[in-house]
């Protein structure tokens, strides 16, 4: 069985890390690169980079800051925010990522996932999914989760593997920040329509949501952010405590 994942989440805006609860409220955190350099020595399996408002101002990512961020860690980096060409995934790949994530660009032009996965192979795209609960159904949401698409959330999810994304990120908005367990309603539910692997992210509080999290299928990893940020969780502890229970870790 393939070891499990834990990967960091560093959501930046205007340089800084910052952190919200529901996508809303954030609160400035620290500096990307001190926080990247502390994942990488604390064994972290991947890094996650977001630039956040990218797509809602419009703009491409802050390739500047990026690059600082990949030289300082040597674990897999997967980077998103304002990808909406071809062009952004060479531009990102140049500045030392391993996987781009699409999400808004690829909402407004699904081919991107297929030009992306043609040009880079399905192993480089990465879709990650801001969903949300509205009436009874799992909406996609746009633009860091400021606008309803009123796309099936399920719907979207198939189209992108048929498109050939190879890996899902399934942000869940209604737990994003509360910090009272994965959102595991929305992720069995995607975990029964695909075969590709699914990075859970939004409400981690402890070890043991991830605990809980990994007893799901096709769960290959669990994204978190203010746990790790404020030390509320530490990875080296996380992962040994997570092995004592027989779930498969990669232990530095």
């Amino acid at each position: 069985m393939l070891a499990k994942r834990i990967i960091p989440c560093l959501d930046v805006r205007d340089g800084r890390v910052v952190k919200g609860v529901n996508f809303a409220g954030l609160k400035d955190v620290n500096d990307p690169v001190t926080l990247a350099r502390f994942y990488n020595e604390q064994g972290a399996d991947e890094l996650v980079f977001y630039d956040i408002t990218a797509s809602a101002e419009d703009r491409g990512l802050f390739t500047d800051i990026l690059e600082a961020v990949a030289s300082e860690v040597f674990i897999p980096l997967t980077v998103g925010g304002g990808i909406n060409e071809v062009s952004d995934f060479e531009r990102v790949l140049n500045c030392g990522a391993d996987k781009v994530s699409v999400n808004s660009g690829a909402i407004r032009n699904p081919q991107l996932i297929e030009a992306g996965a043609k040009r880079y192979g399905s192993q480089c795209v990465v879709l990650s999914i801001d969903v949300r609960k509205v009436d009874g159904q799992w909406h996609v949401f746009a633009k860091g989760g400021r606008e309803d698409t009123g796309l099936d959330a399920l719907e979207w999810i198939k189209k992108g593997e048929a498109l050939g994304a190879g890996e899902l990120v399934i942000n869940s908005m209604d737990t994003d920040g509360v910090k009272q367990g994965f959102d595991l309603p929305l992720l069995t539910a995607v975990s029964e329509i695909t075969t590709l692997p699914i990075v859970a992210s939004g409400g981690a509080g402890n070890s043991e949501d991830f605990y809980h999290l990994f007893q799901l299928p096709n769960i290959e990893a669990g994204l978190a952010a203010s746990i790790f940020h404020y030390g509320e969780v530490k990875i080296p502890d996380l992962k040994r405590q997570l092995a004592e229970k027989a779930i498969p870790m990669r232990i530095v």
